[in-house]
């Protein structure tokens, strides 16, 4: 499945990339997480739970940052397994454009399914992750965006 979306964030481009690489901001936008610990530094230790259907699941992985270029791009993979429930993996181009509001974030994500979740449905699973994903950047965005 892929997913692609994009945000303008009224923040220059400079602190929108140390958010994105901030593990307590991304534990505060990934929705259903519990922990997102840096154990190097291009890769993270997290823990969420989520829900698919009638499958709920703590999940437990890793991101792991590739093709850096700061403060403009990067590629985050992620691999992560929720017991019985099935796994998880993909990656997510990120690409920080400067614009004159701020910047734009624009992500091309893709990613697979495999175990009991992937038993659910193609349908679900991918109205599931986009909505998993829309949530993050909209989180990311309203954290960062300072209240009127």
């Amino acid at each position: 499945m892929e997913m692609i979306g994009e945000q303008l964030i009224a923040l220059p481009q400079q602190k929108v990339w140390e958010a994105l690489n901030d593990p307590a901001v991304l534990k505060q936008c990934i929705p259903g997480c519990d922990a997102v610990d840096k154990i190097a530094d291009d890769q993270y230790s997290m823990s969420m739970v989520a829900a698919i259907g009638p499958v709920k699941a703590k999940f437990s992985g890793k991101l792991t940052l590739t093709d850096v270029s700061a403060p403009s791009t990067y590629t985050l993979n992620f691999e992560g397994s929720g017991g019985v429930a099935g796994f998880g993996k993909g990656s997510c181009l990120v690409t920080l454009i400067p614009e004159a509001d701020g910047t734009r974030l624009t992500y091309n994500a893709k990613a697979a399914v495999g175990g009991k979740i992937a038993q659910i449905g193609s349908r679900l699973i991918s109205g599931a992750a986009k909505k998993i994903a829309d949530q993050f950047f909209l989180r990311f965005n309203q954290a960062l965006t300072p209240p009127v």
